[in-house]
């Protein structure tokens, strides 16, 4: 068949070809899939490139595409939805501009609904809230997390720090965020203050204030651990280039100091201590006012500390991604079991809606971009969604929801899979004498070693179980879609 009857997607919007009458055997899921697999790991595609070559692949514009992933690979550049976006656009493999965003991010759409990848940043909510020396809200930087999270700050100086760590690509004339990196997190629990303050507002805030004062010195110990670190303790970080090219036996601490490099006050639980002091979720209307000023005041402190210190500070969303068990149990031996407070395995993670409380995605994600501002070091909002494979336009939806209204977030589906029957639904978790197992609803079987399970554990997705209380907070989550 000539190659001009071999469109099929020019319009960016119809993922199949039987519209044009083709019939020979083809499978597009199968094209789109090699793809999003270059997409997501660049490290398979040399072993792509010694059988694949873009005349195989039977719609045009999937040919061209991956006649782009090829020509950023070979060129050391990296492949990403970013790099390969502007690479299409460019090479005109659509007829619009428009076309090839909405074709390539309804790929994205199809792999989260299957493997809840990728994440999405909103360009446009991260250029109004990132902003570096001069710049104005709506024109500020996008750049990626380190992480499943954390945010360095925005480049204070403007210029990139006028180079101070010796990169061989500096541009004094753009910010400069690879390279940079984090010197390390204190973590504050939040229903910890709550619980000692006994709900007096008054002894909240004394004993708030005690406890950051306890945060800060915990942070201080992990800065002053750095200072006076050899460049030759990690030469491929400090003298190499993956962070800076210091000199054999320089010391790192100019790398510390001035915004360069961050440090982290991490929170969690703020749902359980607004619902101890209030006596209702962050949500409601008569306790949100509340959470938001708990968190303008771990911001104010973060400035105060990089004000007199010359550090950069920063108000994280700390993951918890086990550590929530061991919050939750040291709450329940120091105040025993407080109703809807400590009477779970897990506490909240950072700022976020309870996972057992409903509200719908597009709600959820509108309130929580108001605490995500909050939290410049860091942080990440999701939504649980039922299985969306037929159903791309809902998480379009979705996607188009976050680019409006919020930095980051990520949908969260099922990827479950048994071993032994063969089932590829959701693996559930049941009771069985006190303890939470993980078991196939079709055949019972509950041998992990059997059991394939993927759940987003708080921003990575973990697929080795967990301890119970995050197992208790997984089997808590409600749908919002």
């Amino acid at each position: 068949m000539p190659a001009n009857n071999r469109s099929a997607v020019s319009g960016g919007l119809n993922l199949s070809l039987e519209s044009l009458g083709v019939n020979l055997p083809y499978s597009m899921e199968a094209e789109q899939a090699v793809l999003g697999a270059a997409i997501l790991d660049a490290d398979i595609i040399p072993k792509m490139v010694e059988t694949l070559r873009p005349e195989m692949f039977y719609a045009r514009q999937n040919g061209e595409i991956f006649s782009e992933i090829v020509r950023l690979f070979t060129g050391s550049a990296p492949v990403d939805f970013v790099t390969l976006l502007a690479a299409v656009q460019d090479a005109a493999v659509f007829e619009t501009e428009d076309a090839a965003k909405v074709y390539l991010t309804q790929l994205a759409a199809k792999c989260t609904a299957k493997r809840m990848v990728p994440d999405y940043i909103s360009e446009k909510k991260m250029r109004e809230l990132k902003l570096s020396k001069g710049e104005t809200a709506g024109n500020g930087d996008c750049y990626t997390c380190m992480g499943c999270r954390s945010f360095l700050t925005p480049d204070r100086s403007g210029n990139g720090f006028n180079n101070v760590a010796n990169a061989l690509n500096y541009d004094p004339n753009k910010p400069k965020y690879y390279g940079r990196f984090n010197q390390g997190v204190v973590t504050i629990n939040l229903v910890d203050v709550a619980l000692s303050s006994k709900g007096n507002f008054e002894k909240f805030w004394k004993i708030f204030d005690e406890r950051l004062a306890l945060c800060h010195r915990a942070l201080q110990a992990r800065h002053k651990r750095l200072l006076g670190t050899p460049s030759d303790a990690a030469p491929i970080l400090w003298q190499y280039g993956a962070l800076a090219r210091l000199k054999k036996g320089e010391k790192i601490d100019k790398l510390l100091f001035g915004g360069y490099s961050t440090i982290s006050l991490g929170y969690a639980g703020l749902y359980e201590c607004v619902k101890y002091m209030t006596g209702k979720s962050h949500t409601d209307a008569g306790a949100k006012p509340f959470a938001l000023s708990v968190m303008q005041h771990m911001n104010d402190k973060c400035n105060a500390w990089k004000k007199a210190e010359n550090i950069d500070y920063s108000l994280y969303g700390t993951p918890l991604e086990s550590t929530t068990y061991k919050f939750a149990k040291c709450l329940q031996k120091r105040f025993g079991i407080v109703p809807g407070i400590t009477d779970k395995n897990y506490i909240t993670n950072s700022y976020h809606v309870h996972v057992s409380e409903h509200i719908d995605a597009f709600t959820k994600l509108k309130f929580e971009s108001e605490f995500q501002k909050l939290s410049p070091g860091g942080a990440i909002s999701y939504v649980e969604v039922p299985n969306m494979q037929d159903n791309l336009e809902a998480v379009m939806s979705v996607l188009q929801f976050i680019y409006d209204n919020i930095m980051y977030a990520e949908l969260n589906t099922k990827s479950d899979y048994c071993q032994c029957c063969g089932y590829d639904g959701e693996i559930k978790i049941v009771e069985d004498d006190g303890k939470l197992v993980w078991e196939c609803p079709k055949c019972g079987n509950r041998d992990q070693n059997k059991l394939n399970v993927a759940r987003r554990t708080c921003g990575y997705i973990g697929t080795q179980f967990w301890n119970q209380g995050r197992t208790q907070e997984i089997k808590d989550r409600v749908l919002h879609l």
